[in-house]
């Protein structure tokens, strides 16, 4: 095992192309990792290191996790795709005009979500991003919070237009297009949505569900139940009530299951994941959380709740956010996690859903550009209880996206078999998008 420092001269000089004389043999981590010599990428280059002193890991670990890496299909069970810089001076003009708050909102994030299709730099660095990572698939966020239909196409669009328009990047709407993605060597999107799209006239619950199966037909294949705040469904974790499902909660469920599209209570209050764990009858997840048994956090799981979801044959999707792990808030934590719900519910029952984006080089250079606005009032729908959100991280950039390969490395490292790596990083959230989809709508 080499020392944290020895690690990072390790690579850097690898970085730079020099040769070193250690056991650690570059030739191996040039192998591994092919796109760095492609182009100079600092944030690559610090998220590798940082991850790599975090582990310390043997050349022997590193290379079987890397190896195995490579093998599998990669599936981040709730994530982002890379996201391009926006165009600082086209923001700027629409400031100046005295564009909305909304306007410059839905502004920025288009530009984040498809600026890669049209300007040469960002597409280079987006597809640079999606190799350092080998990720196959993301369950990808392409669904605003909340229940408006219109609102939740808007980010549908962005992505169905990416991945209709980049090279490489295809939409997956079958776990077996995700399994061939894999076998051709391209990525993929299969897509989620922060809400359940409601027509929120209340004549009766057929009416207010039918673009359930709409959304279902655009592509969505899993959704939120809330979205931290309480909504006609049920409790978010941010509510103090802890109310659980409504009535009309139980019908959404039931909905859902029979359409094909996961029931997803990672934003949940406690008494609402529950109760939807309880009523599925098919596998349902909390795609991106942590176990409240290691960091106490209102966007966490009980032991009683990852029960319930693993009993249902579903997932708990471990996340990249310092705050939610604590410890150090880095790699380790989030192998800590990991390792916990493999021991007390199995590695049937586990995931990795990052809720972490790789950010483009320039999104600093070109965020300098826009002017400053008045301070907006916080959204009721995101609200927090305060502090919920501040944690020191030593080194938040080991939990980078791009280190996927890393997180496989750290749970050979753990002892983990093959077989329950794959499961982890990959196969149990194929497990469960195969079990969603109805018989008659399998591809």
């Amino acid at each position: 095992m080499f020392t944290s420092s020895l690690k990072r001269r390790q690579f850097l000089h690898y970085l730079s192309g020099a040769t070193l004389g250690t056991s650690l043999s570059l030739t191996h981590i040039n192998r591994a990792f092919p796109e760095e010599l492609e182009a100079s990428n600092e944030t690559i280059k610090l998220a590798r290191e940082q991850a790599l002193a975090v582990l310390q890991p043997t050349d022997r670990d590193l290379q079987h996790g890397l190896a195995l890496h490579r093998d599998a299909v990669i599936f981040d069970a709730y994530g982002f795709a890379p996201r391009a810089a926006i165009n600082g001076d086209q923001l700027k003009e629409a400031v100046l005009a005295g564009a909305s708050q909304q306007e410059i909102q839905d502004l920025r994030e288009e530009m984040m979500m498809t600026r890669y299709v049209t300007n040469a730099f960002e597409k280079r660095e987006f597809l640079q991003a999606w190799k350092a990572s080998g990720v196959t698939c993301i369950f990808q966020n392409a669904g605003e919070e909340g229940q408006s239909p219109l609102r939740l196409l808007k980010r549908l669009a962005r992505f169905t237009y990416a991945t209709d328009m980049m090279p490489n990047l295809e939409k997956a709407v079958h776990p077996n297009q995700v399994i061939k993605a894999k076998q051709q060597g391209i990525s993929c999107l299969y897509f989620s949505g922060n809400g359940v799209p409601l027509t929120q006239q209340w004549i009766s619950v057929e009416d207010e569900l039918r673009y359930l199966r709409v959304f279902f037909q655009l592509g969505i294949r899993m959704m939120h139940l809330t979205y931290q705040r309480r909504n006609m469904i049920g409790d978010g974790c941010a509510e103090p009530a802890n109310g659980g499902l409504s009535d009309f909660g139980r019908s959404v469920i039931s909905e859902m299951n029979r359409v094909g599209v996961i029931v997803d209570v990672a934003h949940c209050g406690w008494q609402t994941s529950l109760e939807a764990a309880q009523l599925s009858q098919k596998p349902m997840v909390a795609s991106h959380t942590a176990c409240t048994a290691l960091r106490h956090h209102i966007r966490n799981k009980p032991d009683n709740i990852m029960r319930a979801i693993a009993d249902t044959g579903g997932y708990a999707g471990i996340c990249c956010i310092p705050s939610f792990l604590g410890g150090q808030g880095d790699l380790t934590a989030l192998l800590d996690h990991i390792d916990y719900l493999v021991k007390h519910f199995g590695a049937d029952h586990v995931a990795i859903g990052t809720d972490v984006a790789y950010q483009s080089q320039n999104a600093r250079l070109e965020n300098r550009k826009v002017p400053p606005r008045g301070r907006a009032r916080t959204p009721w729908r995101s609200l927090w209880p305060e502090g919920s959100l501040r944690y020191p991280s030593k080194a938040p950039q080991s939990l980078a996206w791009i280190n996927w390969p890393l997180f496989t490395v750290g749970l050979v490292q753990r002892g983990h078999s093959d077989d329950t790596i794959r499961k982890i990083i990959g196969t149990n959230v194929l497990r469960v998008a195969q079990e969603a989809i109805p018989a008659h709508k399998s591809l």
